[in-house]
């Protein structure tokens, strides 16, 4: 057996120390190929030193580019959060014409982690040409087809994997928020039966909610909320959330921004007028109004970016594992502002569409970051989305966002949700004493009611022309990969006003806490 030989077999077995032996000699014998250098970055890859793996698989690169290597250094490149580093190595990767399944479901993952859904389905697509017996490939290329807007496609992936694994949690829940389920059409039954079957937690996770969703869309609320309930009691238990992790955050945000003990530094900012900001609480109408201001010739959408949550936890340099956290914030007030703004610029620049001027970034969790936006980009626009709070409160508390994402802990728990609904409406009181005019914020209902209406003070906050293609936001066929994706590509309507109303009586607990807060239920 070659050494290349032992030490992918290493690999495959997992005996890092013998696949990094083998790979070590083979650098040594033949220090002009690319492949020991390749195997070793591998090796200590798979022992979690990205750090390390990077700067050996890019001297396998440089000793003659392969499809393999670049698409294995694009996915350690992303991980490093280099993103356009990572883009540039994907897509070179791809003019390669790799021919084996792994490279290519590995060139779909990096394009589909940038953002990049459309570019994502030739990799996977090939990839599952090539092994179609792959049901993590098969996923991967039917969440693609339903992210951009190709759902009979998708569904009949997903079809196909549950053929073969019925107890696949994962297929079962893209199935139920594929699109909207009917009396007559609907999965109730055999997600029962895979329900009874699940033995593991996260695959019960799964299948409840998306039996709580098939359930809410044919009329059944009562055993939808059970599952949700029993769904969600099981996963703050798991996560061991507590409500504390998120209030430090709120006072730290509020303490930086208002409290004379917390200087803040000076600096001018970085004047580039592009980005435009859709925050809010999610589940509130961000995709809506992210698909229709890039509806519009001018501005283009970049998705829900990371670039400012990384570029403020990059200049703070403090030591946590977290990006964002109260030393992180209380540190920030240090940062000069302009380095902020083009930090943020650089990150959002390899995601940012081409070809027009402005460009959305939907990350809703920015409005935590609304001072540092304020202050980092004076010229950036920034809107908010406002939506009923008892309506805010149940989207939350039914819809699985990514479930070992810290940014979604609270809606795991029916108060915790509600507790979280009421800081964010304080700290954007407090924004809108700080920074007056700065931020529009939007209310669905008034958007559901008044599109055009809504849409032209949208657009004029925004400093953009009126574009009638706005109104027909719809059409857009850019790709969704959030939960909304079936219903942005439908007309404005107004099936989500009121809908908590189903569940007022399980609902009741949140909503007279929240009046007891002060804030009004309509």
């Amino acid at each position: 057996m070659t050494l290349e030989a032992q030490a992918r077999a290493a690999l495959r077995r997992g005996d890092l120390p013998a696949a990094a032996a083998a790979a070590k000699a083979l650098a040594l014998a033949s220090p002009e190929q690319p492949a020991g250098f390749f195997l070793l970055g591998m090796a200590a890859a798979e022992a979690g030193q990205i750090a390390k793996a990077v700067p050996l698989i890019e001297a396998a690169v440089e000793r003659g580019p392969e499809a393999e290597h670049l698409a294995q250094l694009a996915r350690l490149l992303i991980l490093l959060r280099r993103d356009g580093e990572a883009a540039n190595a994907a897509r070179a990767a791809m003019t390669l014409a790799p021919g084996d399944a792994l490279t290519l479901d590995t060139i779909g993952c990096v394009l589909a982690r940038l953002g990049d859904h459309e570019g994502s389905l030739m990799p996977f697509a090939a990839a599952v040409k090539a092994q179609p017996g792959n049901l993590d490939y098969r996923y991967n290329l039917a969440a693609a087809s339903g992210f951009t807007g190709r759902v009979d496609d998708a569904r009949a992936h997903y079809e196909t994997i549950l053929a073969k694994d019925p107890g696949d949690a994962r297929a079962h829940y893209a199935l139920a928020i594929l699109s909207r389920q009917t009396a007559l059409a609907n999965h109730v039954a055999r997600l029962q039966s895979a329900l009874a079957k699940a033995s593991k937690p996260d695959d019960a996770l799964r299948i409840r909610y998306a039996l709580a969703k098939e359930l809410e869309d044919i009329g059944n609320s009562g055993d939808a909320f059970q599952h949700l309930s029993a769904a969600n009691a099981a996963h703050k238990r798991a996560i061991q959330y507590d409500f504390g992790q998120d209030a430090a955050i709120f006072d730290a945000v509020e303490a930086l921004f208002t409290d004379r003990a917390h200087s803040l530094a000076a600096g001018r900012g970085n004047a580039d007028p592009a980005p435009i900001f859709v925050v809010g609480m999610p589940r509130t109408g961000t995709t809506l109004v992210d698909r229709i201001l890039s509806s519009h010739r001018d501005v283009g959408s970049a998705g829900e970016l990371q670039a400012m949550p990384l570029a403020v936890k990059r200049l703070t340099g403090t030591s946590s594992r977290v990006v964002i956290d109260p030393e992180t914030i209380l540190a920030s007030g240090g940062v000069n502002p302009t380095e902020i703004g083009d930090a943020y610029m650089e990150r959002a620049g390899h995601h940012r569409p081409k070809g027009v001027a402005r460009f959305t970034d939907k990350l809703p969790a920015n409005f935590l970051y609304i001072g540092h936006i304020a202050r980092a980009l004076p010229n950036a626009r920034i809107v908010c989305l406002r939506r009923n709070p008892m309506d805010t409160v149940w989207s939350n508390y039914k819809n699985l966002f990514a479930s070992q994402s810290a940014y979604y802990a609270y809606s795991y728990d029916l108060m915790d949700t509600a507790r979280y609904y009421m800081r964010f409406d304080r700290l954007m009181a407090m924004w809108e004493r700080l920074y007056p005019d700065r931020v529009l914020q939007l209310s669905y209902e008034a958007l559901v009611a008044d599109q055009k209406g809504q849409t032209r003070r949208l657009l004029d906050h925004c400093h953009l022309e009126w574009d009638e293609a706005c109104l027909s936001f719809h059409e857009n066929r850019a790709a969704v990969a959030t939960p909304s994706a079936a219903q942005v590509r439908r007309p404005i309507n107004a099936d989500a006003v009121g809908k908590w109303r189903s569940y007022a009586d399980a609902l009741e607990p949140a909503r007279a806490w929240l009046e007891a807060q002060g804030i009004k239920i309509i």
